[in-house]
């Protein structure tokens, strides 16, 4: 594992939360999966069926990131006959988009 450069500033950062932020932030990146965090943090679980319709991303593509998110540990997602719900299993990354939403430069 590679050691992060050392800061000339001290933002209260420590290697573990800055490899943790770093593998949130590579996990997320990318405006459906960030829309699925928001999503999710708003419902306890929904459905792949819903999800589409509320973001208006077709189902195979969604599919494809809840699948990466959930290999990566981000979600969970259980069956109820034909639909399959997803739910956020790392609650910390709706901390790490808040802190990204309140950034005055965006």
């Amino acid at each position: 594992m590679m050691t992060p450069p050392t800061a000339s500033v001290d933002m209260g950062l420590s290697i573990e939360k800055m490899e943790k932020v770093a593998f949130i932030l590579k996990t997320t990146a990318h405006p459906t999966r960030i829309a699925i965090v928001q999503l999710l943090a708003a419902h306890e679980s929904m459905s792949v069926t819903d999800m589409s319709e509320k973001l208006n991303v077709e189902q195979s593509l969604l599919s494809h990131h809840l699948s990466g998110m959930k290999l990566k540990g981000i979600l969970s997602s259980h069956r109820e006959g034909k639909n399959i719900f997803y739910s956020l299993k790392m609650r910390e990354v709706i901390d790490v988009i808040q802190c990204l939403a309140a950034c005055t430069f965006l």
